[in-house]
C-alpha cells in the first residue's frame, strides 16, 4: 500500500520508524507540526537525512556562525559558506573552488569504497560550481602503525583513494598521512578537491523559473548508500557498525569520468540554470536545496527516477547515496540540447519534474501524492542545537603535566634517527606511490614537498593563458587540539598558512574539516567550541576567510572519543609558477638560513610523544603576527628569485627538517647551531619558522628583507656533502637517514 499524503491524514496514529531513522521525538513532533500531520513515509525519509546532524549541521551552526561574523574582508572571495563550495579570484580572469569533507565512517565500515566514494563526493562538489577539477589532496589518520586494525584499513583506503582519483586522471598533490592510538576503530579519511574555472562562469545550486525543468542525470539510483548520512556519519559508531555495509556506497570512477566532461559541454553550451551534485541524502537534498534557493516549489514524478533495483521503494530512492549522479535545472528551450549532449558522453539523462512557485515540493509515485512539504523546512529550518560544554574534568591536570619534566637525551644522533624512524616522520612513500601525482602534466610540486603546486595556464586548453599557480596543503595536529584545542586549531591554520608560504606563494582562503567526538558529550563540545572560536580569530587576523568545509562528530568508538582535529587547508596564488620555491636542499653550496626564533617547547611535540608515549603541558604558542611576516618575506623572497630552496620547520623540529631537507635530492648539509642548548634548538617545535637556502651573494639582500619585516634571520651554514653534519653534535649519512626513514611502512605493509 503506498503511504500517500491523503492516507497519512487518515492515519494519524500510525506508528513510524523515525528513532530507527536517527530522528529523537522533539523532532518527529516538530515534523508533525509543520505538515499539520503525520508525515508519509517518503517524507520522513527525507527530513530523516535533510535534519542528520551530517546534513543539518545542528549542533554547530551555532558556533560556525562566527567564520562569517568574523570573516576578514577578502576582494579575491567570489562565493563563500552556504554553497557546494568556496569560490576565490586567482587574477587574469581565473578563478579556484576547493573544499574539504570527511568519509570517515563508511571507510571504516568498507576501506576501498568508502575512500573512493570521498574522493568522488568532493570531485562533484567542485563540478557543481562549473568548474574542471584538476587535483585531490587527502588528509588520513589511523591508529597505531602496527595495530592489527590498521593493517586492515589503510591498504584499502589507499587503494580506494588512489584507484578513483587515478582513473579520473586527478593528481593527488599532498596531504597527510598520521598515526596514533586515538583513531583506532576511528580512521578520518578527509579528502580536498580544487578545480578551475573562468571568474564569470560560476554555477549555484538554485532552482529559479516556473516551468524550468529538473533533471536527474548520470549513474542509476541504486540500494547503496541508502542513509548512509544519517546511519554512518550521524550517530556513536559502534563495534556492530560492520553490521552497516549497506549505507556504504559504492563507486564508478569511469561514470564520474564521463560525468566531468560532460557537465563542463554543458556550462560551456550555456544550458544549465543551476546545479547541484548529489552526495550525502541523494535526491532528498538535491531537490529540496534547488527548491529552496529558487523559485520555492518543484513538482516531482519519483516514478521517472532510473533505478538499477526496480523494487526500491520511494523512501530508498529518496534516501539512496548512489554515486555520480548530478540534478540540473534546465530551461524548456535548451532541454533537447542539454540531452543532445549527455547522449553524446552516454550519460543517462531523464527529466523528472519542473520548477513551480507554490513553495512546495511535491513528489508524486504511481499518480499518488507522497511528498508535499515546504522545501525549506528540510533544506534550511532543520533543529539548531545550543549543545551545553565544559572545560573536560582533567584538562587542567594534562596541562600541568609539562612536558619539561621528561629525561633529556644525551645522545642527540639517536634522537633524531628515533624520530625519522617513527610512524608519523617516516616516509609516506608506500601510500603516495600508490597516487598520480603528475597526470596531465600540470603538477609542479608534490609531496613530500610543503605543498602541492599546480600551473593554471595549460589547465584549460584553448582558453587565455596565465603564468599563474595554485599552492595547496593540508594540517592538523591532534595532539596539540587535546591539550588546548583553541590554540590547537590555529597552530593547524598557521601550518597549512606556512606550506603553502615556503612555495611563494600568497595564502588567499581556507577550508577546513572539523573531526570531534559526540556532541551529546559536553566536554567534547567545549573542544568543538573552543577550536571554531581558534580557527576564526586567526582567520581574522591572518587575512584569509574560510570558504567552506565539513563538521564531523559522532568520531568514537562506544565512549572514546578521537584527539579533536580540525584539519586546516589553505589555498595559495603565485603571481608567475615558475619561480615557485622547490622543496629542501637543491644544491651544493648554498647558504641555509633558519628564519624564526626558537624557544623551549615540548607539549605535544613528536619527541615526547616518541620517545616518552607523553601527551600533557601546552603546545607550542602561537604568533599569527609572526606567520604573517614570514609569509610575506617568503613570498617576496621568492618573487625576487633569492630562495633556492625552503622547507617549514613544524613536527620533530629543526633536526627533521633538516634531515628531510637533504632528503629531498640527497643533499647533505654543515650547519651550527643558533643556541647553545642543542636539544632545544634541535627538536623543540616552536612555530613561524622555516628553512631557505641561498646562494651565498644573496644572502645580504635576504637578512635585509628579513630585517624590514622583523623577521628573525639566522645562517647556519652551507649545504653539501653526503652527511648532515651538526657541528659538535651529530653526523649522519644521507643514505642513513634514507634508510631509517623508508623502512617502517614498508615493513608493516610490505614492499
Amino acid at each position: 500500500m503506498i503511504d500517500s499524503v491523503e492516507r497519512a491524514g487518515q492515519t494519524p496514529d500510525e506508528p513510524q520508524p523515525y528513532a530507527e531513522l536517527g530522528m529523537k521525538a522533539d523532532e518527529y513532533d516538530r515534523v508533525r507540526a509543520i505538515l499539520g500531520r503525520r508525515p508519509t513515509s517518503s517524507e520522513l525519509a527525507i527530513y530523516s537525512v535533510m535534519w542528520s546532524e551530517h546534513c543539518s549541521y545542528k549542533s554547530s551552526k551555532v558556533h560556525l556562525r562566527q567564520f562569517g561574523t568574523k570573516a576578514p574582508k577578502s576582494d579575491a572571495l567570489l562565493v563563500g559558506m552556504g554553497e557546494n563550495a568556496g569560490v576565490v579570484d586567482i587574477g587574469d580572469g581565473w578563478a579556484a573552488t576547493f573544499k574539504i569533507e570527511s568519509h570517515n565512517h563508511p571507510s571504516y565500515v568498507e576501506p576501498h569504497q568508502g575512500a573512493a566514494t570521498g574522493v568522488g563526493g568532493i570531485v562533484r562538489d567542485i563540478m557543481s560550481m562549473g568548474a574542471r577539477p584538476i587535483a585531490v589532496m587527502d588528509s588520513l589518520r589511523f591508529g597505531a602503525l602496527d595495530a592489527p586494525d590498521t593493517r586492515r584499513v589503510l591498504p584499502g583506503v589507499v587503494e580506494g583513494i588512489s584507484s578513483y582519483g587515478n582513473c579520473l586522471g586527478l593528481p593527488n598533490i599532498g596531504g597527510e598521512v598520521v598515526f596514533d592510538p586515538c583513531y583506532l576503530g576511528n580512521p578520518l579519511v578527509n579528502a580536498l578537491c580544487v578545480g578551475l574555472l573562468r571568474k564569470d562562469q560560476i554555477k549555484l545550486a538554485t532552482a529559479p523559473g516556473p516551468g524550468n525543468k529538473v533533471v536527474l542525470f548520470g549513474a542509476r539510483t541504486g540500494p547503496d548508500g541508502i542513509g548512509g548520512a544519517s546511519v554512518l556519519a550521524s550517530a556513536t559508531f559502534e563495534d556492530e557498525s560492520h553490521a552497516k555495509r549497506p549505507a556504504v556506497q559504492v563507486g564508478d570512477p569511469f561514470m564520474e569520468k564521463l560525468l566531468i566532461e560532460c557537465c563542463l559541454e554543458l556550462f560551456e553550451a550555456d544550458v544549465v540554470v543551476g546545479i547541484q551534485d548529489l552526495g550525502a541524502a541523494g535526491v532528498s537534498c538535491a531537490t529540496t536545496e534547488l527548491a529552496a534557493k529558487g523559485t520555492g516549489g518543484m513538482r516531482v514524478d519519483l516514478g521517472l527516477v532510473p533505478l538499477r533495483d526496480p523494487s526500491l521503494l520511494p523512501e530508498e530512492i529518496l534516501m539512496s547515496e548512489s554515486q555520480e549522479r548530478m540534478m540540473a535545472v534546465v530551461t524548456p528551450e535548451d532541454i533537447d540540447a542539454f540531452m543532445a549532449i549527455c547522449a553524446r558522453w552516454d550519460v543517462p539523462a531523464t527529466v523528472i519534474g519542473e520548477v513551480t512557485d507554490t513553495g512546495r515540493l511535491v513528489m508524486t509515485w504511481k499518480d499518488e501524492v507522497i511528498v508535499d512539504i515546504p522545501p525549506g523546512t528540510a533544506a534550511d529550518e532543520g533543529p539548531v542545537y545550543e549543545r551545553p560544554f565544559h572545560e573536560p574534568a582533567g584538562q587542567a591536570a594534562l596541562n600541568a603535566d609539562d612536558a619539561a619534566r621528561l629525561p633529556r637525551p644525551a645522545d642527540l644522533r639517536a634522537t633524531l634517527l628515533q624520530l625519522l624512524g617513527s610512524a608519523n616522520l617516516a616516509s609516506k612513500e608506500w601510500v603516495t606511490s600508490q597516487y598520480d601525482r603528475y597526470v596531465r602534466g600540470n603538477t609542479v610540486l608534490a609531496m613530500p614537498a610543503d605543498a602541492g603546486v599546480l600551473r593554471v595556464g595549460e589547465v584549460m586548453p584553448g582558453a587565455e593563458q596565465t603564468d599563474r599557480g595554485l599552492a595547496l596543503a593540508t594540517d592538523g595536529n591532534g595532539r596539540y587540539a587535546r591539550l588546548d584545542p583553541y590554540a590547537g586549531a590555529q597552530l593547524a591554520l598557521a601550518e597549512a598558512y606556512r606550506n603553502v608560504a615556503v612555495t611563494g606563494a600568497r595564502p588567499l582562503a581556507v577550508t577546513n574539516c572539523l573531526n570531534f567526538g559526540s556532541p551529546e558529550d559536553p566536554e567534547v563540545m567545549w573542544q568543538f567550541a573552543e577550536a571554531v572560536r581558534g580557527l576564526a580569530d586567526a582567520c581574522k587576523t591572518l587575512g584569509v576567510p574560510v570558504t567552506g568545509g565539513n563538521v564531523s562528530f559522532y568520531n568514537q568508538t562506544g565512549s572514546t572519543a578521537i584527539h579533536p582535529t580540525p584539519v586546516v587547508g589553505v589555498l595559495g596564488v603565485l603571481d608567475d609558477v615558475r619561480r615557485r620555491v622547490p622543496h629542501g636542499f637543491t644544491a651544493p653550496g648554498l647558504k641555509i638560513v633558519l628564519l624564526g626564533d626558537t624557544g623551549e617547547e615540548f607539549g605535544g611535540s613528536e619527541w615526547a610523544h616518541v620517545a616518552h608515549g607523553h601527551l600533557g603541558g601546552l603546545p607550542p604558542v602561537v604568533d599569527l603576527e609572526a606567520e604573517r611576516a614570514l609569509a610575506t618575506v617568503l613570498a617576496e623572497a621568492a618573487g625576487r628569485g633569492l630562495a633556492e630552496g625552503s622547507h617549514d620547520v613544524s613536527d620533530g623540529g629543526l633536526a627533521v627538517a633538516l634531515a628531510e631537507a637533504t632528503l629531498a635530492r640527497g643533499v647533505g648539509a654543515t650547519v651550527r647551531l643558533p643556541l647553545e642548548d642543542a636539544f632545544t634548538a634541535l627538536f623543540s617545535e616552536s612555530t613561524a619558522r622555516a628553512l631557505v637556502t641561498v646562494r651565498p651573494e644573496a644572502f645580504e639582500e635576504l637578512a635585509e628583507l628579513c630585517a624590514r619585516h622583523e623577521v628573525p634571520c639566522y645562517g647556519l651554514g652551507t649545504t653539501g656533502g653526503t652527511a648532515l653534519t651538526v657541528e659538535d653534535v651529530l653526523e649522519v649519512p644521507v643514505d642513513e637517514l634514507r634508510a631509517v626513514q623508508e623502512a617502517p611502512l614498508p615493513a608493516v605493509f610490505g614492499a
